[in-house]
């Protein structure tokens, strides 16, 4: 379903936008995928359509996170485009600015093989990862510590519920009213009533059905 009047993929080829600093890379990179028939690569004007987006080069730093921004931004998709990182220099520092640009998927760029990096972009535009290990544990640990530092002393989890709202929640799914709720947590019946249409405000979701089952698909109760 689209949001906010944004058009949603199709059902065809993978649109594709590559992005190189070195022109020869990007030349290499357009012609490996241009040649599957599987992939639509973009022109310059056409960015705005891309699903996937390619970069290539030596290192990531602030001009490819430019891009991608610009890209993202200006896409007619909902949810926007992910992108596959190209590159043998990655620095674990740039992880979580890397992600917050669409990065899913890195691979290597010595040696890359052209299937495999098909692969990899059909793969991602069905919404899968492929990050190496050693990014893979660093991606967990940074998560724990935003648990921890950040989320946890105000009452919040990486499932973005509050520990309040998870308990309402779980007296909910066993059946109990929004009075029974307010007597076992101690809270006026308003406020188990605002609690829920928090939640429900946040997430779109529709009634409290659709409220507890969220919550039970996302593992928060």
């Amino acid at each position: 379903m689209n949001r906010g009047g944004k058009s949603t993929r199709g059902t065809g080829r993978v649109r594709v936008a590559v992005h190189a600093p070195d022109v020869l890379a990007g030349l290499g990179a357009t012609a490996i995928l241009g040649a599957d028939e599987r992939l639509q690569v973009l022109s310059g004007t056409d960015l705005g359509l891309a699903e996937v987006i390619v970069t290539v080069g030596d290192s990531v730093g602030d001009a490819v996170f430019t891009f991608l921004r610009r890209v993202r931004a200006a896409s007619s998709l909902e949810p926007p485009p992910r992108c596959v990182i190209v590159t043998d220099h990655f620095p674990v520092q740039v992880l979580m600015t890397a992600i917050e640009c669409g990065m899913a998927a890195l691979l290597p760029r010595r040696d890359l093989d052209g299937e495999h990096l098909v692969r990899t972009i059909l793969a991602v535009s069905q919404g899968a990862g492929a990050l190496p290990p050693r990014l893979q544990g660093t991606l967990l640990s940074q998560l724990e510590r935003i648990q921890e530092d950040l989320l946890a002393p105000n009452g919040l989890a990486l499932s973005g519920l509050s520990d309040r709202e998870r308990e309402v929640l779980r007296l909910l799914a066993d059946g109990h009213g929004t009075e029974e709720i307010a007597a076992e947590l101690a809270y006026s019946e308003s406020t188990v009533k605002n609690v829920l249409h928090r939640v429900m405000t946040r997430y779109g979701l529709n009634n409290r059905t659709h409220a507890v089952a969220f919550a039970l698909r996302t593992g928060s109760i």
